[in-house]
């Protein structure tokens, strides 16, 4: 009898011990998509934050819901077609390409009052409300955008885009940081503040983009500010950043691995439960 009953605790402790089996839905644009397509990257990657999370944390597992391009509005608007399914967790990390394509910021209000996708905070309400209606006890990780240098596409040289130093269309990209932080504060959900709080910044999202000087063929490595005052010619000139380049991110706005790590770490330390 004695031994059935130490067989039974045995058991018992052993079940006790075992990491309850997490899933996640990760929510984003090409910076959650590129966890499983390096070699869109040039290979410059090698481990995204999701998957630096789950091969630290061998009970979660996750599901990439990261779409190239997209913004807040685009996936509140196509919500219901994602194939978004019942989860523990979801990340939602979106807003630079929301103010990249000058998508209205709007207010809190329509957040509040669930005024649909005509703004990114009315899409923010759509997006958590769906993923509450997938499961009411979810715990919901919104996550800011970065910081951004100036752009160029490593497979599209004409793909580029200038950085968060100054607006688009009269918004600047810590607006929408801010207004993600405002709906975690309101809503009671965490936020991953990487635009303040990551320490990626302007001066280290590369260590040069490397420019032709204006009016010769000579090439110059140009830190942060100066190369925002240098033009760069799609069509003539050579990719502006070489891997020597790579520092928070590998192509001015995309992460490195080093930008992946801090990421996963401050995805981590807000992630309540994980350990």
């Amino acid at each position: 009898m004695k031994k059935l009953v130490l067989l039974f605790v045995c058991i018992i402790l052993c079940f006790a011990s075992t990491p309850r089996k997490i899933s996640w839905v990760a929510i984003g644009d090409s910076i959650t998509y590129l966890n499983d397509h390096a070699n869109e990257t040039g290979n410059r990657i090698t481990k995204g934050y999701m998957t630096l999370i789950t091969e630290k944390y061998p009970q979660v597992t996750y599901t990439n819901k990261g779409f190239n391009g997209w913004t807040s509005v685009n996936i509140a608007g196509k919500i219901e077609t994602l194939g978004l399914e019942k989860a523990d967790v979801y990340t939602i990390f979106l807003g630079t390409n929301d103010w990249w394509q000058g998508k209205p910021l709007g207010t809190y209000t329509d957040y509040k009052n669930n005024t649909g996708n005509g703004t990114v905070y009315g899409s923010f309400r759509v997006i958590t409300a769906k993923l509450r209606s997938l499961n009411k006890k979810a715990k919901i990780i919104l996550i800011t955008p970065m910081q951004r240098g100036d752009f160029v596409y490593i497979a599209s040289h004409k793909n580029n885009a200038y950085g968060s130093y100054k607006p688009k269309k009269e918004q600047h990209l810590e607006q929408f940081a801010n207004a993600i932080v405002e709906i975690g504060k309101k809503d009671k959900m965490p936020v991953v503040d990487l635009y303040h709080d990551s320490g990626m910044n302007l001066d280290n999202m590369v260590h040069f983009k490397r420019l032709r000087v204006p009016g010769t063929t000579e090439y110059k490595n140009y830190a942060y500010p100066e190369y925002t005052d240098i033009p760069f010619d799609a069509d003539k000139d050579e990719y502006p950043y070489p891997v020597d380049a790579i520092n928070m991110t590998y192509d001015g706005l995309h992460p490195s691995d080093k930008g992946y790590e801090i990421i996963a770490k401050m995805i981590e330390k807000k992630w309540k439960g994980l350990r």
